[in-house]
Parts: C-alpha cells; sequence; structure tokens
C-alpha cells in the first residue's frame, strides 16, 4: 500500500488505479484522483469498480473514493487511508436503487446524469494532451507540423449540435491561428462547390462518427484534395477511419438522445485543435498555451460548481418558460453560439418552439416577437460586448418580457433587469461556451419535466442520423 502511495505522487493526470502484487496475494491496492472509483464489501469479498452498477449484485453498501484517499480490499474486507497512511472512515452509501436506476447512476434519467458527468469528460479529453515542455501532444494526429503549417483555410463541417461546436470552434481558430474559418452544415456542404485545395482543412465534427451527412462531406473533401481531421465519441468509427487524423472526446457512452457531454467534449477537443493550430503558426508562446490550457483544464471544477449551486435558478427560470408557446436566445460573440445551442435543446426535449439570434439582430426582426410574459432567455456573461447586451435585454423588458439570464457570478448590475439569473463563474471568454452552455442545457431538461416530456428520447428523433 505504501508502493502506491509513493507511487501516486509522481503520477500526472486523471487515474483510477487496482494494483496487484504477487508478493501480497488477495490484495488490491486501490487509488483515485480525477477518476470515479467505487468500493464495497459484500459477504463474499470486497470489489472495487468505476460504476456502482458493477456492484449492486454483490454489495448494496458502497464507498465513493474521494482524491486523495486510498483503499486496500482483502478478502476479509476494505481498509481506508488517507495521503500520510493514517487509517480513515469514509462516509458509505446504500444504494437502494434498482438496476434500472443503477444503470443511470441513481439520477432520474439519463439526460441529468449524462449533464453532471461533464466534469469528467473535460478531465479526460484533456489528460496527457500538454507536455511538460508546454507542447500540445495528440498521439491521434496522423498530419505533420509541417502540413498544419500549410494550412490557410479550414472548414468546420457538422450537423446539429456539432454544427453549434463549429461555431465556438471558428471563434477560437481565426482569433488565436488567424486562419480563415468557415461553418457548414454537412448536409449543405456536399452539394456545393467549396474552394478547397491541398492546404484546406476539413474538420468533420459527429458525435457517432457515422452521420451519414458528415460522411459524404468527407469523402468529397478528400476527393478534392483536402486534408481531413475528424472529432468524434466513437473509437474506430467511420469518421475517425476516413480521417487523416482524429482527437476522441473521451465523453464515453451517451444514452440520452440530445446530446450534453458529447457536445461539451467536441467544444473541448476542439479548443485543442485551436490552440494546436495557433502554435504550429506561432501565434501563441509556449508559455501563452500553457496558460490557456491550465485555464481549460479548470472548466472542470467550474462546471461542477454550476451543477452544485444553480439547481433552484434553473427550476425557477423553468417555471417561467413552462407555459409559453415560444422563446427567444440571444448573446454576442461567444454568447450567440452557445444561444444557438440552449434554443436546440429546449426544443429537442421540451417540444418548446425557441429561436436564437445574435442580440445585435433583436431590431432586425426578432424583437418584433415580444410581448407581455413572452421568455427571453440571454447569455450575459463578462466581455467585450456585455454592454451591448444589457442594452438589447433592457429593450425586452421594457416590452414586457420574462428575461432569464446566464450570468457571471458577482454581476450585479444584472439585477436591475433580470427576472431570474442563473449564475457561472467568471471565465475568459473563449471558454465561456464550456460553463455557459450547461445552465441551459440543465433549463431544457427542467422545462421538459415541468411539460411531462420524455427528456432521454423525445418523439422523431433517433441518437445517430445514418440516412440523409
Amino acid at each position: 500500500m505504501a508502493s502506491v502511495r509513493e507511487a501516486c505522487t509522481h503520477v500526472v493526470g486523471a487515474y483510477g488505479l487496482a494494483a496487484v502484487c504477487a508478493d501480497e496475494p488477495g490484495v488490491i491496492a486501490v487509488a483515485r484522483k480525477d477518476s470515479p472509483i467505487v468500493v464495497g464489501a459484500g459477504e463474499t469479498g470486497a470489489y472495487v469498480a468505476s460504476d456502482v452498477i458493477a456492484l449492486i449484485d454483490a454489495t448494496r453498501d458502497v464507498v465513493v473514493l474521494e482524491d486523495g484517499q486510498f483503499a486496500k480490499l482483502t478478502p476479509a474486507g476494505v481498509e481506508y487511508t488517507d495521503e500520510a497512511g493514517n487509517v480513515i472512515e469514509p462516509k458509505v452509501t446504500h444504494i437502494d436503487w434498482d438496476l434500472d436506476m443503477a444503470e443511470k447512476g441513481g439520477y432520474p434519467d439519463f439526460m441529468l446524469k449524462e449533464i453532471h458527468e461533464q466534469p469528467r469528460v473535460v478531465r479526460d479529453t484533456l489528460v496527457g494532451r500538454m507536455t511538460p515542455a508546454g507542447e500540445l501532444d495528440i498521439d491521434e494526429l496522423g498530419l505533420s507540423l509541417e502540413e498544419l503549417n500549410d494550412i490557410d483555410r479550414v472548414y468546420v463541417i457538422a450537423c446539429g449540435t456539432s454544427y453549434h461546436a463549429g461555431l465556438i470552434a471558428k471563434n477560437l481558430i481565426e482569433g488565436w491561428a488567424r486562419i480563415p474559418t468557415e461553418v457548414e452544415a454537412a448536409s449543405e456542404f456536399r452539394y456545393r462547390n467549396p474552394i478547397i485545395t491541398p492546404t484546406t482543412l476539413v474538420v468533420a465534427v459527429s458525435q457517432s462518427g457515422e452521420t451519414a451527412d458528415t460522411l459524404a462531406a468527407i469523402r468529397d473533401a478528400r476527393i478534392k484534395g483536402a486534408k481531413v481531421f475528424g472529432i468524434t465519441n466513437v473509437v474506430g468509427s467511420p469518421v475517425a477511419r476516413e480521417s487523416d487524423g482524429v482527437i476522441y472526446t473521451k465523453a464515453n457512452k451517451e444514452i440520452a438522445v440530445a446530446s450534453t457531454k458529447s457536445f461539451i467534449g467536441q467544444v473541448v477537443s476542439l479548443t485543442l485543435l485551436a490552440l494546436l493550430l495557433a502554435q504550429v503558426k506561432y501565434r501563441l508562446t509556449t508559455k501563452q498555451a500553457r496558460m490557456l490550457f491550465r485555464e481549460l483544464s479548470d472548466t472542470a471544477e467550474q462546471i461542477q460548481w454550476i451543477l452544485d449551486t444553480q439547481t433552484e435558478a434553473v427550476h425557477e427560470a423553468a417555471l417561467l418558460c413552462k407555459d409559453a408557446q415560444s422563446a427567444l436566445f440571444v448573446g454576442r460573440g461567444m454568447g450567440a453560439a452557445i444561444s444557438y445551442e440552449g434554443a436546440l435543446k429546449l426544443k429537442e426535449v421540451s417540444y418548446l418552439h425557441a429561436e436564437a439570434y445574435a442580440a445585435g439582430e433583436m431590431k432586425h426582426g426578432p424583437i418584433a416577437l415580444i410581448d407581455p410574459g413572452f421568455p427571453v432567455i440571454a447569455v450575459a456573461t463578462k466581455s467585450a460586448t456585455y454592454d451591448k447586451t444589457v442594452s438589447n435585454l433592457m429593450e425586452c423588458k421594457a416590452r414586457g418580457a420574462k428575461v432569464i439570464v446566464v450570468a457571471t457570478e458577482g454581476d450585479e448590475e444584472i439585477n436591475k433587469i433580470a427576472d431570474c439569473i442563473i449564475r457561472v463563474p467568471a471565465v475568459r471568454d473563449v471558454f465561456s461556451p464550456i460553463t455557459a452552455s450547461v445552465p441551459l442545457q440543465l433549463l431544457a431538461r427542467e422545462v421538459a419535466i415541468l411539460r411531462g416530456c420524455d427528456v432521454d428520447q423525445p418523439r422523431n428523433l433517433a441518437k445517430s442520423v445514418t440516412v440523409e
């Protein structure tokens, strides 16, 4: 056990370890950092797994190991210690779920479970990606640094939620790497004649890796000579096989039809790609890239803070929306991209019609929708366009709208106009999509529950669209 504790002081990144030694048969030494480990003792021995569901037939009393805790499993039971080797008494949780609930991790539905898995998705997608020298390490790259340096145009092709991840990537790639970037619906990309040369990079984003339109667009792009890079959640999927390189989002299996954790995984993966392109193009120094990577990693804890603290605010916001006939999402810059995804989530799971617009477009038509009681959901986190977004919201408020705002923690100014505020931690604007998307996922689910909808299996929708 002491050897495992010592070894863990040298291990970098997230891990869940279960180690055995020939000199101590019948003993398993367990440790964890940022990766789930569940330990239980039953009548026939002691058990360790990464999920409660694996232990439920053997024992109903389990310990969810915390970071810095260790466990020594023997046929006689389990001994728990801290980092210094002191024996501790951890919290024991009694599981009274049935098997169906166990598969959901104790959550009432898969959508909520998967929303709560997003901090892990961020950590797992980033683990091992930054070397001690400050260089990004993408083993699956498939393209040389010289080939990447030659890239002078990027197309991000995707569908649905993945398309919105692409809109975020456009801001990052153009902002950091200064490479012109276009985002296209895969279903449209393949039917026109885009400008593609051997120095064009086509980034195909697909949760399943088998979306028919995206696959067809990849094949067309390769015929025209483009380099193709895939962002997908499924190892060995068609998108992965037909791309020159790939980043896997590490979201694991996603059951709910509406994508939540896969979306966050895609945004994090595309952020890595943008950082890599910026480094290759010498637009970011090693020091800048290391700093940005550290802040990107911090979003895992920031998501957890939102999940732990904003449940009541989300419920209050949902009550303002549940009886509406339609809703409007607005934001500027990154906030606009987040709004598009928020509107899609609300439509998918609650069947409440919703539209999303860049807030600066309000007076060009959408403001005509506003009447007393109409819900307007805004992403108004602190950024260079914050004051302009607030001005747009004041116009909505003056026309009787119910204003729901995703706002930065500590922002008191927004209290003057918002009917309901969901708080997110202060982050650099380029990382706001990772944090500010989470309240909108929770809001969509909560509205759907209040309207009596099945959040895991919305009508008329399938998890993977494998036909055109």
